[in-house]
């Protein structure tokens, strides 16, 4: 049997249990993973239903323009219903938005207009204020409005929540979700909740968002929005789509943990997630503590890594916001101390090389000619040539000279310094600020990894 469009895949996402990272919990742990949804996120289950609503209720006309603020993933999944019911879009973004997003939703047809990210909502050049100023100029235009349309929480009390019953045969004890619109976590949590109010629906907010400060004191907060680099939830403002009373629990994640446990959900569990489905286990790994046995806890995992290359799984990216501890030349050398570099000539002898080898414990010698790295001296090159002539030990260092050791920046992660080490060749060079030179060996890169 076949499907008649798209649209008819959204939804039915499965359940995976996670092994490795929870293991130490005493509970199961589900991940809800919603990038099997035909946009890759759970944002097209929302996006279906409200043009579905808008349609039903006279909002848009045939041919009209969908417009909308989205982070990405609402209009993925505005971009698709569009496609397949003859819409166009226009959406707004902010520029702390990944790259990729905005490349994807060029893809499926959608105009995208890019608007500074540090700016309140009010501001007219936010993506809020322009999105709304759009649809009050293009012609049969329906403006989304995803944080206040009501059917952004329907679409999970009625698909979302009843599917997590289902799936766990009613054996889910809480629920966790890194919360922006509020929709997914009131409209899922509602409907759970309605089923066994027992269940513990547990909200995940970053540093920089006023949710977690409203939920426990009532209080809108500014002092506690600031620019924040996680993608897809916190708000500087409170959604109509939230109802509090559907959330027992707020944590915050800051931007590094989030994207490190999102890069560990990668390896460790084989699911290629993005930046918030990484501060969603991060946040419930925060409340552990409060977990017991037999509890069955199901997290939500928005959206699919894809949308991230340039960024959390972008190593240099990590490396320049400090979120990736990678040790590098510079590390291994500070790690030995003062040690001079000993260095030879072309005019010693062999024997001289081996004097140094044997005298320093050291099995790699650059040559140098004054300033010029020309060439390399290695004990199994030695050992080679030596078992053939003995006597090429009374020899000028220049008749044995092997290929000068490579060259890299001082700041070279070990792991890309294991790339230039071959059979043939077993150290790297490098020169610190102040010029002096350094070497790395074979034997270094295998000691600083095992540890």
């Amino acid at each position: 049997m076949w499907l008649n469009n798209i649209l008819e895949t959204i939804g039915n996402t499965p359940l995976i249990k996670l092994n490795k990272i929870t293991k130490d919990l005493p509970c199961t742990v589900l991940a809800k993973v919603e990038y099997f949804n035909p946009g890759n996120s759970i944002k097209d289950r929302m996006a279906l239903k409200m043009l579905e609503v808008a349609e039903k209720e006279g909002k848009i006309k045939p041919g009209g323009t969908i417009i909308e603020g989205t982070s990405g993933n609402t209009g993925m999944g505005l971009a698709l219903a569009a496609c397949v019911k003859g819409y166009k879009c226009i959406f707004t973004t902010t520029e702390k938005q990944s790259k990729e997003k905005a490349d994807i939703l060029k893809a499926v047809g959608a105009e995208v207009i890019v608007c500074p990210t540090n700016v309140e909502p009010e501001d007219p050049r936010s993506y809020y204020s322009v999105s709304k100023r759009l649809a009050s100029e293009v012609p049969n235009s329906w403006y989304v409005n995803q944080y206040d349309n009501l059917a952004n929480r329907l679409a999970h009390y009625e698909q979302t929540g009843p599917e997590i019953w289902e799936q766990t045969e009613g054996k889910i004890t809480h629920l966790v979700v890194a919360t922006g619109t509020g929709g997914t976590i009131v409209g899922t949590g509602k409907y759970l909740k309605e089923k066994n109010p027992a269940i513990k629906v547990w909200a995940i907010d970053s540093y920089g968002s006023l949710l977690k400060k409203y939920f426990e004191t009532g209080e809108l907060d500014q002092k506690e929005v600031y620019p924040y680099i996680s993608e897809g939830f916190g708000e500087d403002f409170i959604p109509a789509n939230y109802d509090m009373k559907y959330i027992d629990e707020f944590t915050k994640v800051t931007d590094k943990d989030g994207a490190v446990m999102a890069r560990r959900i990668a390896k460790e569990e084989g699911i290629f997630i993005g930046y918030s489905c990484g501060s969603a286990l991060q946040g419930l790994m925060q409340l552990k503590d409060q977990l017991k046995k037999d509890d069955v806890v199901v997290v939500i995992f928005h959206d699919h890594g894809s949308r991230y290359v340039g960024k959390i799984y972008n190593d240099q990216w990590m490396m320049e916001r400090g979120f990736l501890e990678v040790k590098t030349f510079k590390d291994l050398v500070s790690g030995r101390g003062t040690q001079k570099l000993i260095t030879i000539n072309n005019g010693h002898t062999v024997l001289e090389a081996i004097e140094l080898m044997k005298k320093y414990d050291i099995e790699n010698i650059p040559v140098f000619d004054g300033e010029v790295n020309s060439g390399s001296i290695s004990a199994q090159g030695l050992f080679d040539k030596i078992l053939s002539n003995a006597d090429i030990k009374y020899q000028k260092v220049s008749t044995v000279i092997e290929k000068p050791y490579p060259s890299v920046a001082f700041d070279t992660p070990v792991e890309r310094l294991s790339t230039f080490i071959t059979k043939e060749n077993g150290a790297v060079l490098s020169k610190d600020e102040s010029g002096m030179h350094h070497i790395v060996t074979r034997h270094d890169i295998i000691q600083s990894l095992s540890k």
